[in-house]
């Protein structure tokens, strides 16, 4: 089975972002079979989103195809960092996939108002604004927290850093608090240490083994008791 791994950066952000470009590199080192995708997101969300589900959809490779014995199946897992994992959460319960979501947005539109207005990508240089309709679109996005008593709830692999400066980490937490939780302490919210991560994730992700080269962490994660 094909496995690619679709990589969904954050607001105001680029596939040349620290943790995109670890990613990328890790994945070429040690899993070149891997597909490994990162575009640069459209700036209003409902583009972004039509952007991914055009990734997802014309890079699988159907597996029904018949009289066909060169037809394999594609199995998509996303890495979704801040606002990209909250477009992360809708597109796996779209697709049933497995998802990792690093520091993710809870309610991305209640925070984009601070941001309303002219915007510039640091990276890209883009002028764009952020506007009410980036807000409702964003609202239009949301989805239910996973429960305790679905399946749906092993799709997950939530990290936080409780030292995130821009996000309240509690959220995330109580979102998904039926899924795998890895909570550390300190950090902020570019997640410090994200390279560490990376073996981990393969793990989750079951791509094939190999010999780790950085320290594991567990999959459940140091969860804190919350005040």
């Amino acid at each position: 089975m094909k496995k690619n791994i679709l990589y969904i950066h954050g607001f105001n952000s680029s596939p040349l972002s620290l943790k995109a470009e670890q990613t990328r590199k890790y994945l070429a080192r040690n899993f070149p079979e891997v597909g490994f995708f990162c575009p640069q997101l459209a700036t209003t969300p409902m583009q972004a989103i039509a952007q991914l589900e055009q990734i997802l959809e014309q890079e699988t490779v159907p597996a029904t195809e018949k009289n066909s014995s060169n037809t394999v199946s594609t199995q998509w897992c996303l890495i979704g960092s801040s606002l990209g994992g909250y477009f992360a959460r809708y597109l796996a319960k779209k697709y049933n996939c497995l998802a990792v979501l690093v520091n993710p947005a809870i309610t991305p539109y209640e925070l984009l108002h601070d941001y309303m207005g002219e915007q510039v990508n640091p990276y890209t240089k883009e002028v764009f604004q952020v506007t009410q309709g980036h807000i409702a679109q964003l609202k239009s996005l949301e989805q239910n927290a996973p429960t305790s008593t679905g399946s749906e709830k092993n799709n997950y692999l939530v990290m936080v850093q409780t030292g995130d400066e821009v996000l309240n980490y509690r959220q995330a937490v109580q979102q998904y608090q039926h899924c795998r939780l890895i909570v550390q302490e300190g950090g902020d919210h570019s997640f410090i240490n994200f390279e560490q991560c990376l073996p981990n994730i393969s793990k989750f992700f079951n791509l094939p083994s190999i010999t780790l080269a950085t320290p594991n962490l567990p999959l459940t994660g140091n969860t804190l008791s919350l005040p």
